[in-house]
């Protein structure tokens, strides 16, 4: 795995490879590249998450926390074409390629930014995640502390079970969410997040 796409500014040479985003009724040619997560091709944890979670709500801002090249963002924008989907990463090269394929799809309404660029005021109807677990629990954790409680509806995150799925349910209930398993599927959990009450704003 291509460690690089923790990185702002990959340094590894851009290298475009096509691909093809085929899942759940879904069938996109895209452009992924060097430098950003899982090129070439549909990541495992990623499918499950978009053959298990369930559709987002009718209306709402919608949210894809470390989008990569987009997949779930292209997902989200299809089937919700009146919700704004934010595809977050820092990763500009990743940012860059979710452009590129929504635009390629005719998605008009994703909005591909940094962390910082999404304004405060803005709050999600959903989230939907395969989020960066190999960059570290520590940062995983204060990435999900500052994004859960911008959420007003369901979190949907994917974790592979030998990278420490049932350890992060566990920490999210005591931060005050109710985690449900939706899905065991090809060594990943689908792992649902409400607030309980207990989650607080930082």
């Amino acid at each position: 795995m291509n460690q690089q796409y923790f990185a702002e500014e990959p340094t590894s040479p851009s290298s475009p490879e096509p691909a093809r985003l085929d899942v759940r009724g879904l069938s996109l040619d895209v452009t992924t590249d060097s430098g950003v997560f899982a090129r070439g091709r549909l990541d495992k944890g990623t499918r499950v998450l978009l053959e298990h979670a369930p559709e987002p709500e009718r209306g709402g801002d919608l949210l894809d926390l470390g989008c990569g090249w987009g997949p779930i963002s292209l997902w989200l924008a299809t089937i919700r074409r009146r919700s704004t989907v934010w595809a977050v990463d820092v990763n500009s090269r990743a940012l860059s390629l979710v452009e590129q394929n929504a635009r390629a799809a005719g998605l008009g309404n994703v909005r591909a930014c940094r962390p910082d660029e999404v304004p405060a005021e803005v709050r999600f109807a959903g989230l939907w995640s395969n989020p960066p677990i190999r960059g570290g629990k520590t940062a995983l954790h204060d990435l999900l502390l500052e994004w859960l409680p911008r959420v007003a509806g369901p979190s949907y995150l994917v974790v592979a079970k030998n990278l420490g799925s049932d350890s992060l349910a566990r920490w999210l209930g005591d931060q005050g969410y109710l985690v449900s398993r939706l899905s065991s599927n090809a060594g990943f959990r689908v792992l649902e997040v409400v607030d309980a009450g207990g989650g607080t704003e930082r």
